[in-house]
């Protein structure tokens, strides 16, 4: 992909989409964005709901913004949260992009100059994905 943002700008993006996000019971807000192969930005932030099983994290939704626009490869993603460190995603985000954005770089920041880079690889290495269930067809 010729058109790849720099980390600091997809960072500014989920930056703006973690300012949407809807946190009252947790009070932890995190914004995500993606870019797709065909250069797009998405933006996802965390939803949570009453029926805390509801909840939406921002990754999901980002991705899911992305595939339901019609793309189909997500090439990086970038994590904002507001914590001491850049914090990374939870299990469910984690087996979301290996089934979306295998060969994503991942961008992990902290709202203030933390920033970890990684790859879905790397969050998720003994990963299980569509490969794995097309053995057994």
């Amino acid at each position: 992909m010729e058109n790849l943002l720099s980390p600091e700008l997809l960072i500014e993006e989920a930056k703006k989409a973690r300012e949407r996000a809807r946190a009252e019971y947790s009070n932890f807000k995190v914004g995500a964005a993606v870019q797709a192969a065909s250069g797009k930005i998405y933006r996802g932030c965390n939803i949570e709901s009453s029926s805390y099983g509801l909840t939406m994290c921002a990754e999901r939704v980002a991705i899911f913004n992305a595939i339901s626009s019609g793309e189909t490869e997500i090439v990086q993603i970038a994590v904002v949260t507001n914590s001491e460190k850049a914090s990374s995603p939870c299990g469910a985000c984690r087996q979301v992009l290996v089934d979306f954005a295998l060969e994503s770089k991942v961008y992990l920041n902290n709202c203030k100059d933390d920033t970890r880079s990684t790859t879905t690889k790397s969050l998720l290495p003994d990963y299980f994905s569509k490969v794995d269930l097309l053995k057994n067809i």
